[in-house]
């Protein structure tokens, strides 16, 4: 069994496969181990056994199937630790007076005016942490408190800020200023030039196809702008998902997402517009820039929001019926867009349960099944434009098997599933998911 069925829980034997990380991170799958290592933490700090605490604290944080955290004690004297987000170490101490976290951001080769702005404007955004620069002139964050008041929910955010803002910032500093180069990065795991070509083609042509299906397609844009949001959202929750970038593009997509649902004066219409021309900006970009930011990572934060597979059911009810319209009048691109924006959305926003992750997984898998065998996955869900119902409905039963000691009365029928098009597959597939009982057990 490969890694990568290890990180969804699968039990059952398969042939192995690629171990390539997709989706963002979550760091809600916690064991109930480390729900009670979380649980101790609280209590010994509320008895000032800090020390104690923090190693519980740093437990919980423990991903047990990565080596994210490391931490060392030193009798009740001192407390040293590290972590893993993305592309940054933080490393940190506690010497029994206060608690300090720090990573190196980027090195600094000459002084910019313009960068030094950059980071004193960021400070005014953070609200734990500090921006400023060590004795070598490296970009560092900073985090510190008394002891007395480090306690592990104040910890938890504010390490949680630390880590996440350094890991987004490095890239975006070394694309824009010059003088900056990569500091502390050594544990990232670089991926293969094969691989980066798969991904950086996989953009390209995903990304141009939707752009030539907006501006060619029967529906006016400006009678239609929800359309092609939907269009647009779509392909970059998805991009996000199977690419997994990092620096510019992740900053793009999550800029992109963020002003399109923003309140605000501007129409869809004009939204769309600026849409398109960041899009068609990004797919000018030099391939070496989009391999640069293509790498594997260890995190230990996540910044999905943990929901329940009520949300996800009522979140498919309100769009579904945007879907059929679209069938009905047989704008079926469309339809299709709108399927895979319920997906893409669940996944970029949500930590959603273990069982409804999987099955949006496979979801890819399916509709996306070249390039999952490009990237060497060895599946037979969709092939030659037929699907394998067999082994479409074998997989599903084995997400839910091996699931089934964390979640009472899971089951998926299957019988819902409609293999006549890709957009009727999709539209059946959510509906599949939407009448499951994910009912965790206590």
């Amino acid at each position: 069994m490969g890694l990568f069925d290890s990180w969804f829980g699968r039990t059952e034997e398969k042939p192995d496969q690629p171990n390539i990380k997709f989706g963002r991170y979550s760091d809600s799958y916690k064991t109930d181990k480390q729900y009670k290592a979380w649980q101790q933490s609280l209590e010994k700090f509320d008895d000032g056994d800090h020390f104690d605490a923090y190693e519980d604290f740093f437990d919980y944080l423990s991903d047990p199937e990565a080596e994210n955290v490391r931490y060392q004690r030193l009798g009740d004297t001192h407390f040293n630790f590290e972590f893993y987000q993305g592309s940054k170490k933080i490393n940190g101490y506690s010497d029994g007076k206060k608690f300090r976290a720090e990573a190196k951001v980027v090195e600094v080769k000459e002084s910019n005016l313009g960068f030094m702005r950059r980071l004193l404007e960021k400070n005014f955004e953070l609200k734990y942490s500090r921006f400023g620069l060590d004795a070598h002139q490296n970009v560092v964050i900073v985090f510190d408190t008394p002891l007395v008041d480090g306690s592990p929910q104040k910890l938890y955010y504010a390490l949680n800020e630390l880590s996440t803002q350094s890991d987004k910032l490095d890239d975006l500093l070394i694309d824009e200023f010059d003088m900056l180069s990569p500091i502390d990065n050594e544990h990232i795991e670089n991926i293969s030039e094969a691989q980066k070509e798969i991904k950086f083609n996989f953009i390209l042509k995903t990304t141009q196809k939707v752009l030539d299906e907006i501006e060619h397609g029967k529906l006016d844009a400006h009678i239609y702008p929800q359309a092609v949001g939907y269009q647009l959202l779509d392909l970059i929750y998805k991009l996000d998902y199977l690419v997994c970038p990092e620096g510019f593009m992740m900053e793009l997509f999550e800029r992109l997402n963020r002003d399109y649902f923003k309140e605000d004066k501007k129409s869809i219409v004009e939204k769309n517009v600026v849409f398109i021309k960041e899009l068609m900006h990004l797919i000018q970009r030099p391939k070496d820039k989009f391999f640069t930011e293509m790498y594997g990572t260890l995190s230990t934060f996540g910044m999905t929001q943990v929901v329940n597979h009520e949300k996800f059911t009522g979140f498919v009810e309100k769009v579904i019926n945007e879907y059929d319209w679209y069938a009905k009048n047989k704008h079926y691109d469309i339809a299709l867009a709108i399927s895979g924006y319920i997906v893409g959305y669940s996944l970029f926003y949500w930590a959603i349960p273990r069982p409804d992750r999987e099955l949006l997984h496979l979801y890819y898998e399916i509709l996306e099944a070249d390039y999952f065998e490009q990237l060497g996955f060895d599946l037979e869900f969709y092939k030659d434009g037929k699907y394998n119902k067999s082994a479409i409905k074998k997989e599903i039963q084995s997400i839910i098997k091996s699931n089934k000691n964390k979640y009472e009365d899971l089951s998926a029928d299957t019988t819902l599933l409609v293999y006549d098009s890709k957009h009727e597959f999709a539209r059946s597939f959510l509906m599949m998911l939407k009448d499951m009982e994910v009912n965790p057990v206590d």
